[in-house]
């Protein structure tokens, strides 16, 4: 009984999905302001400033000056959560997600003609939701913040003016603080107080990006960008605290160590730009992502730190919940404008695929197909200085969570999500 309360109340928290983020799964785009502002299409072919480090490393090898940006970008989501039932008492307000920022720093410096060094830091992962402590559906997740920050040192190497290629290893570092309510009123036949199930943890991974960037013709270019996986091992503790009311040997109350391994996925983005005259350019870009490797969260937990009523060690074990994410595609179309020698101007439209399925939905992961068009400017008061802005509208397809865990306890809801982006970077050359 113990065990199984763990498991459906924890509702594995750290299934790392949010609603507020403007890439699919828990993925992040924002790192580039320049090239929030075309939808990120062009993102591997389209060399306009520091930010290449992530987008294409090879494309460092165009720029002709050392170089820092750095920008942050904010996002403000919505959400109205409709015909909602389930075995819980609660409200549903729907909004579980802070205004949120997401900064980001990259330096360039051309050192010949060929080779090229750069850094970057940057988060290609993340989430913050945080329901209300009334949430309906609480015990199948109330309140998630991950972070992933990365370190990449970069070079990259032009072969002649036509190709050039570029290499990347990452330094990853995910942490998380992740929890469920534990309320069991209608299973102990009594009006009981919320109990929690908190779960944290943190390690570090490696990875590596790479990238190849052609100058097909006078007018045309194409970049190919490979962000592998990364594989960690999070260790931390699984901590157990009933509500008022509730007997600790009911729920194992206690703290556990516990592991989980975890892979982010690897991604790969083709793109295109097409210069149409001397101010006027195309972008088109497909980024495929292999979120199938989410198939399941496996949390294995061992020990008591600081046990409470009859909590023993081993007690809790290892629990398990399906995902059964799969792959995704993302494409985007823009374009942009030399207005005059200080303001570009640039638009995009992007369509991104969800990798969650209406069978294992969860109201941590209440997310569906997302359509995304973004505007965006570049300001040069002079040659050594840029200064960009974005802001991109976000709007998902309604979707469905329909749960029930291992106790009978349900949790029934429509979703609408949308979500306002905005954007500021800095370049300066030097």
């Amino acid at each position: 009984m113990k065990k199984t309360m763990i498991k459906s109340s924890l509702s594995l928290a750290i299934t790392l999905a949010s609603t507020q983020i403007f890439a699919s799964g828990f993925a992040l785009n924002e790192q580039s302001i320049s090239g929030m502002g075309t939808g990120f299409a062009g993102r591997s072919s389209s060399v306009d400033d520091a930010s290449i480090v992530y987008g294409n490393p090879a494309g460092m090898s165009r720029l002709k000056r050392q170089q820092v940006t750095v920008g942050v970008a904010a996002i403000d989501a919505s959400t109205d959560i409709k015909d909602t039932s389930g075995s819980v008492v609660g409200t549903n307000k729907g909004d579980m997600v802070p205004f949120t920022a997401v900064p980001m720093g990259f330096y360039v410096k051309p050192i010949d003609d060929q080779w090229a060094f750069g850094l970057g830091v940057y988060a290609p992962f993340g989430l913050v939701t945080d329901y209300e402590s009334s949430f309906q559906g609480r015990n199948f997740g109330s309140k998630s913040l991950v972070k992933v920050v990365t370190f990449q040192p970069t070079v990259s190497y032009a072969f002649n003016d036509k190709v050039s290629i570029g290499f990347g290893p990452t330094i990853n570092h995910i942490s998380g603080v992740l929890e469920s309510a534990l309320n069991v009123s209608p299973l102990l036949g009594a009006r009981t107080g919320d109990g929690r199930v908190q779960v944290k943890g943190d390690d570090v991974g490696y990875g590596f990006n790479a990238g190849v960037l052609v100058q097909a013709t006078d007018t045309t270019s194409l970049g190919l960008t490979y962000h592998s996986k990364v594989t960690y091992k999070l260790e931390g503790h699984t901590e157990v605290t009933p509500g008022a009311g509730v007997p600790a040997n009911v729920l194992g109350a206690g703290r556990y160590d516990g592991k989980l391994s975890l892979d982010t996925p690897e991604s790969v983005d083709f793109s295109v730009t097409q210069k149409m005259t001397d101010d006027w350019k195309l972008y088109a870009g497909a980024t495929w992502t292999r979120w199938s490797r989410l198939q399941d969260i496996t949390v294995r937990n061992s020990g008591v730190t600081r046990a409470g009523g009859n909590a023993a060690p081993g007690l809790v074990g290892t629990i398990s919940e399906e995902q059964n994410w799969h792959d995704t595609w993302a494409y985007a179309l823009g374009t942009s404008f030399q207005l005059n020698k200080q303001w570009v101007l640039r638009t995009g439209l992007t369509f991104d695929q969800s990798p969650t399925n209406n069978t294992d939905r969860s109201p941590r992961i209440p997310t569906g197909d997302r359509t995304i068009f973004s505007v965006g400017a570049g300001y040069s008061p002079t040659d050594d200085i840029t200064i960009d802005v974005a802001y991109s509208y976000l709007q998902e397809e309604d979707i469905k969570v329909n749960r029930l865990n291992a106790l009978g306890q349900s949790y029934n809801a429509k979703y609408e999500n949308s979500a306002n982006g905005f954007g500021l970077g800095l370049t300066y050359r030097f």
